[in-house]
């Protein structure tokens, strides 16, 4: 059950993106970087880079992480206390943060695909070491 924490930090996570990706928009609306019309269908103009980073950080928390969660609930509801499992669950969301750090701040690439590879192998880890302990 102790997997419940690494979840609610990702998912706090996603909420800190989900509300500065609000506050950009309204940011940018506010300096006329861009017409409100535009995130009325999201097209017709260029949103700000800072506005397009964000934004799409928050995307991407909703991408992949969804593996996570979903292997969270098998976790905690077939009642699986495993050290190794939690450990991996700890890893994989440190290093969504890193991603999220680099991806709204400076977004070289390189450092952002690999911390990104590295998260994606660790989650493939984790769903291995999971049908190991259930199979």
């Amino acid at each position: 059950m102790a997997i419940i924490y690494p979840v609610f930090c990702l998912v706090i996570l996603t909420f800190i993106m989900a509300f500065a990706t609000g506050t950009s928009r309204l940011i940018s609306v506010r300096r006329k970087q861009i017409n409100p019309k535009y995130y009325v269908l999201l097209s017709g103009d260029t949103p700000p880079d800072y506005v397009q980073k964000i934004g799409r950080n928050f995307a991407n928390l909703l991408e992949v992480p969804v593996l996570f969660y979903l292997l969270a609930v098998l976790v905690i509801t077939l009642d699986i206390n495993n050290t190794l499992l939690l450990n991996l669950a700890w890893l994989y969301v440190a290093l969504r943060l890193v991603h999220t750090i680099i991806h709204v701040s400076y977004n070289y690439v390189m450092h952002r695909f690999m911390v990104f590879g590295l998260s994606v192998l660790t989650l493939l880890t984790m769903w291995v070491q999971f049908i190991m302990l259930v199979g």
